[in-house]
């Protein structure tokens, strides 16, 4: 386990209930897409790595897919057993996972790379357990940013926060790669996959200002890590940065419309 994955977990115990309710539905977004590449359907065998509060395999189960999901925070994983009731769901952390070579004719893995500390060493593994010739997808958040994603931190920066020391600020530069389509691509084929492609998604958020900022409040992510670690005062001028900056996404009743961007890819074993 590398540090960055030792923050990750520190930065999700117990964070379940607190995503669900903040972030899960702008992550959610991209998951009709996510099984379409993938290519799953009734009967497929299908993997969801890094399930969360279960979105995706509770929409693999409506195709009639034979699914399987994982997660490395047990809250989240309570939460997948209530929406995917049908579903074999359990603990476990990339880049080991308690499956055979070859067992599941499809993986999905939804904003799951971008919070592991070795990304090919993770898309090798996912790439173990699917059968030859078998379809695996995944999303992760683009770079640069689009403007919804900066929001909270402009707002940090505004406020003159500072960035917790055992929080880090990224991958070692061995493991990292470049977030556009060519980087993902690239990463791929490191790993050993065949014919992949990606395409960049972009989409509006909308929430209100309240759902917004209740993640960072409770500590989601390592964004709320960072408002969470300040003293109160600086709290207080994050929210004061955070509610001046809103205006420019909201309409005439306040809710935000916030411009999202990322990565889908597929490729085959």
């Amino acid at each position: 386990m590398t540090s960055f994955d030792a923050s990750e977990r520190l930065i999700w115990a117990g964070r379940g209930a607190a995503y669900a309710g903040s972030y899960a539905r702008l992550c959610a977004h991209p998951a009709p897409r996510l099984l379409d590449a993938a290519r799953v359907g009734p009967d497929v065998r299908v993997l969801d790595v890094g399930t969360g509060p279960g979105t995706v395999a509770a929409a693999a189960c409506a195709r009639g897919a034979r699914v399987t999901a994982v997660d490395a925070e047990p809250t989240m994983v309570e939460l997948a057993v209530r929406a995917a009731p049908s579903a074999d769901v359990r603990v476990a952390v990339l880049p080991e996972l308690p499956f055979r070579d070859g067992e599941f004719d499809a993986v999905v893995a939804n904003f799951v790379l971008n919070h592991v500390g070795r990304p090919k060493a993770a898309l090798a593994e996912l790439r173990r357990v699917l059968r030859p010739n078998g379809w695996i997808a995944v999303t992760i958040w683009a770079a640069p940013p689009a403007p919804g994603q900066t929001l909270l931190g402009r707002a940090i920066q505004a406020a003159g926060a500072v960035r917790p020391p055992q929080l880090p600020s990224g991958l070692a530069p061995e493991d990292d790669f470049s977030r556009d389509e060519s980087g993902m691509t690239g990463l791929m084929t490191a790993a050993g996959l065949r014919e992949p492609v990606c395409e960049t998604l972009r989409w509006d958020h909308h929430a209100d200002a309240a759902e917004w900022w209740s993640g960072p409040a409770a500590g989601v992510a390592s964004g709320g890590r960072i408002v969470q670690s300040q003293t109160p005062q600086v709290r207080a001028e994050i929210k004061r940065h955070f509610d001046a900056l809103s205006a420019e996404f909201a309409d005439e009743h306040g809710r935000l419309a916030l411009p999202h961007a990322a990565l889908l890819a597929r490729a085959r074993r």
